[in-house]
């Protein structure tokens, strides 16, 4: 069966999108994840991508024309030639209404958009406003979530929440109507789930006769403008093409979507494509790079203030980031080592030796750190979660009187033996600093 594209809705109470050029002619092949055309609206502007392979056909709009959202304007059909007929128009957004129990309050309607083609249903992840809540049309009204991408969706108008007709995790067909704002706050906004509204479109219009509205034909080759079928981007230039949630969960997993490309895997990768990703020899190691480690810990009052007081005035060691290095090397468990130090917006390297703090020695800025000391107590920061950096850090903070320590590191760079370790014989010495010269 011929495959439709529509003009997608790229935004909130958005009625149509222009088309600014078409990256393929009609009667030409076509694969899935190729680019089709770009379309733009007063906010945004995107690359279509065919939904399945065949042949472009039955193409019905030009470049630089205006296109209901719904619409369709073209099919991937089997063969060249097509289906030999005009695409019919789909209902756009405006001809869907709701029914439900109880009645759905009066207002501007909020749709789920399209973000994508061929798409049937969004998933709703999550509302950012609540029934009876005041919103502006730039506000962020909820998230949705397709296989190709997942966008913050402003409410498009501005007004009060009168229904919520949508919950979080349901999935919701594309044009259906998911929130109400009407222009007073509503006595009674309502919540409830999208399966109790019954999309149903209403009478079609009566057609003209024939000769009032003669079918367009499908466009010939030369009938579609050429001067920007160079925009589509190219395959080999160095860059990775993939769709932004293929790009999120690669992220997530520690994927370096990067072999897939040196593996001769034809781009734009998408979800379904991580699974070939996963099988690559190199994955699992490109997986365990990306993987981070964090560990924390919480040290009961602050013995290290009063030790490095102590350790100032009776053995003269005045450079409070000198003993930090010497503290973290000896919980590292190997000297010598170099230790970087952070407070105050500065950084320091220090050279340890041994584990007798006395002989550390500040050294080349530029020297790599074997690890890095976080010193965030005079901060006002009393959580994090920066993930790793080119060695293993340790970021201390003040909670209540004691510390709280948090241990952030590549898989690479330490096992999760090393890091426990690591942590733990840190918090020993922040609680008992005395016991390091013994």
């Amino acid at each position: 069966m011929p495959h439709e594209v529509i003009m997608p809705a790229l935004g909130m109470a958005q009625d149509t999108g222009q088309i600014l050029a078409w990256h393929k002619k009609p009667g030409e092949a076509v694969a899935e994840g190729d680019v089709l055309f770009e379309v733009e609206t007063d906010k945004a502007a995107m690359e279509v991508e065919a939904q399945s392979e065949g042949y472009l056909t039955d193409v019905t709009a030009e470049a630089g024309s205006d296109v209901p959202v719904g619409q369709v304007i073209a099919r991937i059909s089997e063969t060249p030639n097509g289906a030999g007929q005009t695409p019919e128009p789909h209902d756009t957004p405006e001809e869907l209404v709701t029914a439900a129990a109880p009645a759905i309050p009066e207002g501007r309607e909020v749709i789920m958009p399209t973000l994508g083609m061929a798409q049937d249903t969004g998933l709703l992840i999550g509302w950012q406003k609540q029934p009876g809540d005041a919103v502006s049309a730039d506000d962020v009204l909820f998230e949705v979530e397709t296989d190709k991408s997942t966008v913050e969706v402003n409410a498009g108008f501005d007004g009060f929440i009168a229904a919520l007709l949508a919950e979080a995790g349901e999935e919701v067909p594309v044009g259906q109507a998911i929130a109400i704002i009407s222009s007073d706050k509503p006595d009674k906004p309502i919540a409830q789930s999208a399966k109790s509204v019954i999309a149903v479109s209403k009478p079609s219009q009566a057609q003209p006769p024939e000769e009032e509205n003669p079918a367009v034909p499908a466009q010939p080759v030369s009938a579609v403008p050429t001067a920007k079928l160079t925009a589509a981007r190219p395959r080999g230039d160095g860059r990775v093409l993939a769709s932004p949630k293929a790009r999120r969960l690669a992220l997530e997993q520690g994927l370096d979507l990067a072999l897939l490309a040196e593996a001769g895997h034809p781009q734009p990768f998408h979800v379904k494509d991580l699974d070939v990703l996963k099988s690559l020899p190199r994955a699992e190691a490109s997986a365990q790079v990306g993987m981070t480690r964090r560990l924390t810990a919480d040290v009961p009052g602050d013995a290290y203030a009063e030790f490095v007081g102590w350790a100032s005035d009776e053995m003269g060691l005045r450079d409070g980031g000198a003993v930090l290095a010497g503290l973290a090397a000896a919980s590292l468990g190997r000297v010598p080592a170099n230790v970087a130090v952070e407070t105050f917006g500065t950084r320091q390297t220090y050279t340890v030796p041994s584990v007798l703090l006395g002989s550390v020695v500040k050294a080349d800025p530029e020297a790599a750190a074997d690890v890095l000391v976080r010193d965030l107590r005079f901060s006002r920061i009393s959580s994090l979660h920066l993930g790793s950096e080119d060695c293993p850090v340790i970021s201390i903070m003040h909670e209540g009187s004691g510390l709280h320590l948090t241990l952030e590191c590549a898989g690479n760079q330490l096992t999760a033996m090393e890091a426990v370790n690591l942590l733990s014989n840190f918090a020993g010495s922040m609680e008992q600093p005395l016991r390091h010269l013994l």
